[in-house]
């Protein structure tokens, strides 16, 4: 499991975890019962806290994207067609307004940025 934590960004290590988690089980990197690492080994890997690891492993349980085994550890949960189609429109709603956000510090207006937009939806 491929993770890069990003100490320097405004979004705090255990939601930058969780999100790469997320997003290596909606790209199917990630499979059902695939387990992942310990707590502390995944801290001692990443040179984070293991609360750390373990809020965010506690956060995705709660969401739904895993499972946890006491003393066997934490394993990827049954695909949820619903859960994984909600995920991946919150990740192309980011995206779109990340886009937004551009667009308007370039100085586009927003009918601008829709006819960009209906020009993309027509390829």
């Amino acid at each position: 499991m491929k993770i890069i934590i990003n100490s320097s960004s405004m979004v705090p290590i255990y939601e930058q975890l969780m999100d790469q988690i997320k997003a290596q089980i909606t790209a199917g990197d990630l499979k059902e019962n695939d387990i992942l690492p310990s707590v502390r080994t995944l801290a001692k890997e990443l040179r984070i806290s293991a609360l750390t690891v373990k809020k965010a492993y506690d956060n995705l349980e709660q969401e739904g994207f895993t499972v946890t085994v006491h003393g066997k550890g934490t394993y990827v949960a049954a695909a949820n067609p619903e859960r994984m189609l909600e995920e991946q429109k919150r990740e192309v709603e980011a995206d779109m307004e990340k886009a937004v956000e551009k667009g308007r510090r370039c100085g586009l207006t927003d009918a601008e940025i829709r006819e960009i937009f209906e020009l993309i939806m027509e390829d």
